[in-house]
């Protein structure tokens, strides 16, 4: 057997961790850039594009998230119903005063492919706006970057 042969991760053989990140002071794109490669398991040896590698991230703080130069008051996030004049408009400002889980949710998930596999992995992160998390049992290490 050749020794530089491609190692294939295999489901069962996968072990997950989990991580906490506080997002205090961090910025969105910088950290959802992070976390979506821990969830895809791009940081370890043996990852597989094909399959779910990767680690459970616990964000933690969610409403401290930083957005850089003025994206606060001049980017929006939009959703259309489908409907002819269904189309609203939110800046960021006030989508994160609202929901910032839904923000940081919605930064990592465009992050991620765009498919089942995409769905599978998304379903692995865990947001919440304040500093504590109903995640103890599972003993999450913290993650810094």
């Amino acid at each position: 057997m050749n020794s530089n042969a491609t190692v294939m991760a295999k489901s069962h053989e996968i072990d997950r961790k989990w991580y906490v990140i506080d997002a205090e002071g961090k910025v969105l794109g910088r950290l959802a850039t992070e976390v979506a490669n821990i969830l895809r398991g791009k940081n370890k040896p043996f990852f597989s594009p094909h399959m779910d590698c990767g680690d459970f991230v616990i964000i933690i703080n969610a409403d401290k998230i930083v957005l850089t130069g003025k994206k606060l008051d001049q980017k929006l996030y939009k959703t259309f119903s489908g409907y002819p004049g269904g189309l609203k408009e939110t800046t960021y400002r006030k989508f994160l005063a609202e929901k910032p889980e839904k923000l940081v949710f919605k930064a990592v998930k465009g992050m991620i492919p765009h498919n089942k596999l995409g769905n599978k992995i998304a379903t692995k992160l865990k947001v919440y706006a304040g500093s504590e998390h109903p995640h103890a049992a599972q003993m999450p290490e913290a993650y810094e970057f």
